[in-house]
């Protein structure tokens, strides 16, 4: 996993590398569910986290999110009541360039010499006003959906807000 703070890697900066079949050793995403909840059911409500601003959402923020809001629904509403849909997918491969600290790590680094990085995770491009999630559910249940959404946006690096679709 990558050592920087997330905050090095969410400002869309230039060209995304997305293609994984020409360079080896990707990780895997740690976000593998993108549908939670009731999958069969038809549901009347939609409430969607939209972005604000542009930016890149890493895996693990994702993920993070995604944990928030299932276990916030399932506490509140049950867990036939809903249906939760990650909207977005992290195709953007990060980068680092390590470099090593220490003592003696000056005759070991090698500074900005090859400097293109190894591959240290993945992260989604979110374009302004982007739906990042979805909740379905029924209209008993929309402000308890409103709350699980507003903690799910608190991990995600840009500033959110709720939306009611229907």
């Amino acid at each position: 996993m990558a050592r920087k703070p997330s905050s090095m890697y969410r400002y869309v900066r230039g060209q995304p590398s997305t293609r994984k079949e020409y360079m080896g050793g990707v990780p895997n995403p740690r976000i593998t569910q993108f549908v939670l909840g009731n999958k069969t059911s038809e549901f009347p409500v939609k409430l969607s986290l939209t972005a604000i601003e542009r930016c890149h959402v890493r895996h693990n923020a994702l993920e993070s999110a995604r944990i928030t809001i299932n276990r916030a629904m399932e506490k509140k509403v049950g867990t036939t009541n809903f249906r939760v849909r990650i909207r977005v997918y992290p195709h953007v491969v990060l980068r680092e360039n390590k470099q090593a600290t220490g003592a003696g790590a000056d005759r070991v680094s090698q500074g900005m010499r090859a400097a293109f990085g190894k591959n240290v995770g993945t992260a989604a491009e979110i374009k302004a006003n982007q739906i990042i999630m979805t909740v379905e559910t029924s209209e008993q249940f929309i402000e308890a959906s409103k709350q699980a959404l507003r903690k799910a946006g608190i991990k995600i690096p840009t500033p959110c807000k709720v939306n009611i679709e229907n």
